[in-house]
């Protein structure tokens, strides 16, 4: 009591350019563990982290990003960005680019120079700039990738393997694959319908409108859930043509039930018989039940058709043998008008 605290003393360290800044003892403590750089670096290659590019290098596909950009977003995030609470925040640019240069000194990152539209190769300097390009080598947690090789290389073998599966695994595959099928159908036509109706109107709305984006990962396909922006201009007769045949189709439906219903009716049986496996209704319940066996023939089908090939080729003698007398009588008829004449 009575006494001052004293005061812990910064960490001051030297920057390129003879820069010198303080940096907190705790942060500088936190960085300098590659553990924690690690988590920094996965942070960094996730979807919350710097957009980066791709680019061939070495005959491979890599990712790099300008090394301006990633101090940027090591000091100032982009907005909606969800710092890890764990990781301690950069609050100046020379505490990111000396991190920067440790990610380059351990080989988390190297510099590279572009040589072509799309392509890279590795630059004889090695130092960070922020001018500079640098390509990722650290490639981040493996555990999910690993895992899904794993379940991908588990359901390969389980799917060869489906000729010995128990009936009542293969039951619950098809009325899966089935209800599937049908999920999608109709939430594509239910995605058009909607559209129609509000494209008529004037608008572009879209439900999940990024569902078969191929370039986007599952999560992302799903966000936003709805789109919606006013038509370009000069659409006006296509939505008022579109509108009278949609409208004449109504008409049709609802002036010819009897033809309407029979296809709403045998819609409805073709859900029903694929549910049920009877949509081939014209083979036996013995070869439904032996459809993924291999079919080797019997000795008694042989025997069979061992006979059929001896019938046919006596038939063939036999016709030839026709043929034959028919030839020399036909040739025996010209001599004897020939001896004639």
């Amino acid at each position: 009591p009575g006494k001052s605290r004293p005061q812990t003393p910064a960490v001051h360290i030297q920057f390129h350019g003879g820069r010198g800044a303080t940096m907190a003892p705790a942060a500088k403590e936190f960085y300098e563990d590659q553990k924690n750089l690690n988590k920094l670096c996965n942070f960094l290659r996730s979807t919350d982290g710097p957009a980066v590019r791709e680019a061939i290098m070495m005959d491979k596909r890599v990712y790099y990003i300008k090394g301006e950009k990633l101090v940027n977003f090591m000091v100032e995030p982009k907005k909606g960005t969800k710092w890890p609470k764990e990781l301690p925040r950069f609050s100046s640019r020379p505490e990111a680019i000396t991190v920067c240069k440790e990610l380059c000194n351990i080989q988390y990152i190297h510099r590279s120079e572009k040589v072509a539209k799309g392509e890279l190769e590795v630059a004889r300097v090695r130092d960070f700039d922020e001018s500079a390009y640098f390509t990722w080598i650290y490639e981040g947690d493996m555990t999910n990738k690993n895992l899904m090789t794993t379940a991908l290389i588990i359901g390969f073998l389980c799917c060869t393997c489906f000729p010995i599966w128990p009936n009542f695994l293969k039951v619950f595959v098809w009325y899966m694959s089935v209800s599937l099928l049908i999920f999608i159908f109709f939430l594509v036509t239910l995605r058009a319908v909607v559209f129609l109706f509000v494209w008529i109107i004037g608008y572009e709305m879209w439900f999940l409108p990024n569902l078969f984006d191929e370039s986007l990962g599952f999560c992302e396909s799903f966000v936003p859930v709805i789109s919606c922006e006013k038509t370009k201009d000069g659409q006006l007769m296509y939505r008022v043509g579109v509108f009278v045949a949609f409208s004449s189709f109504c008409y049709w439906a609802v002036t010819q039930p009897s033809e309407f219903d029979g296809f709403v009716k045998g819609q409805g049986d073709f859900i029903k018989d694929l549910y049920a496996g009877t949509l081939l209704s014209d083979i036996s319940q013995k070869d439904k039940e032996n459809i993924d066996k291999p079919k080797m023939p019997s000795l008694e089908d042989l025997l069979k058709k061992l006979d059929s090939e001896d019938e046919e080729e006596k038939e063939l003698s036999e016709e030839e043998a026709a043929e034959a007398l028919l030839n020399s009588l036909v040739e025996d008829s010209e001599d004897i008008d020939d001896e004639e004449e």
